[in-house]
């Protein structure tokens, strides 16, 4: 490998104006010229020759360093999402439904409901099986149950039903984001607990882009609804400002300007959210207020 590495510095060029030195101290040896002369020749022939194959050899190292380098930062570096190191390592006896799972924790079990992202209903007594739910659960179920996975809590830890709220993650999978890449789930905010929503947004838009799951299966009237900015404005009387936001458990909330989570919160008509324009017209229709607005 060495002479391999030696023949390749030595260009053609280089190659061509040894040839010619050598030709020149033949010439000088056939010539009348004292030893002690032909020796000092010789020599400076030889300090040629060996001035010319350093300048040579550390011309190819370097061109050796420099295309090596250019193969390691060439390569594509991937960013990836690492599951957090702090959380708990818990085993999931029992997947509920597509976004709901039962874990053991310390000799107990718990229930465990994915934060930012709602699949369509198969269990709640107060609706009808949804299009693609069931589809959904088998997909949560075939994803963590029987696992190890660990929880991340947001800033809320259990929400009105005394379950926990966690993002879930298999390994490096974040399986909130993968549900809703996959076409399984929808993205929805659950403000305060917003630290990935920014991720389960784009994840929701390439796969309606793809037509992916439910985006496909489902009709328009059955499909989950779009996510809409949460800038969203009202489309009627601009005057009527107080976001009246139902909760994934049912629960009706108005959110005032000035609240904490009223910038966060979206409006989704097609699921029975509305706009009032005073808080007596939300009471009155069954919404409370938001306990941030205090």
């Amino acid at each position: 490998m060495g002479n391999s590495k030696a023949n390749s510095a030595i260009t053609p060029g280089l190659l061509t104006v040894m040839n010619s030195v050598e030709r020149s101290y033949q010439i000088i040896k056939t010539m009348f010229i004292p030893k002690k002369i032909l020796y000092i020749a010789g020599g400076v022939v030889a300090i040629l020759v060996i001035g010319i194959l350093g300048s040579s050899f550390g011309n190819g190292k370097a061109n050796l360093i420099s295309e090596q380098t250019a193969d390691v930062t060439g390569v594509d570096i991937v960013n990836t999402t690492k599951a957090p190191q702090s959380g708990e390592l818990v085993k999931v006896v029992r997947v509920v439904d597509g976004d709901t799972i039962n874990v053991e924790i310390n000799g107990k079990v718990e229930s465990v409901r994915y934060i930012g992202i709602d699949t369509p209903e198969t269990v709640d007594p107060r609706k009808p099986v949804q299009c693609f739910g069931v589809e959904a659960s088998k997909k949560n179920k075939e994803l963590v149950e029987g696992k190890m996975v660990r929880l991340e809590k947001d800033i809320t830890d259990r929400d009105k039903y005394n379950r926990l709220l966690r993002y879930i993650w298999l390994d490096d999978v974040l399986i909130n984001q993968e549900l809703v890449e996959q076409g399984f789930a929808k993205s929805y905010s659950y403000p305060p607990d917003i630290k990935y929503q920014d991720k389960f947004v784009a994840a929701e838009k390439k796969a309606r882009e793809d037509k992916l799951g439910l985006w496909t299966a489902c009709t328009s009237e059955t499909a989950p609804a779009a996510v809409t900015p949460a800038t969203q404005t009202s489309t009627s009387d601009p005057s009527c400002t107080i976001k009246g936001n139902i909760s994934t458990t049912g629960e009706k909330i108005y959110h005032m300007q000035g609240c904490g989570s009223y910038s966060k919160t979206t409006i989704d008509e097609s699921r029975g959210e509305k706009w009032f324009c005073t808080e007596a017209e939300a009471q009155t229709a069954g919404w409370r207020k938001a306990l941030n607005c205090r």
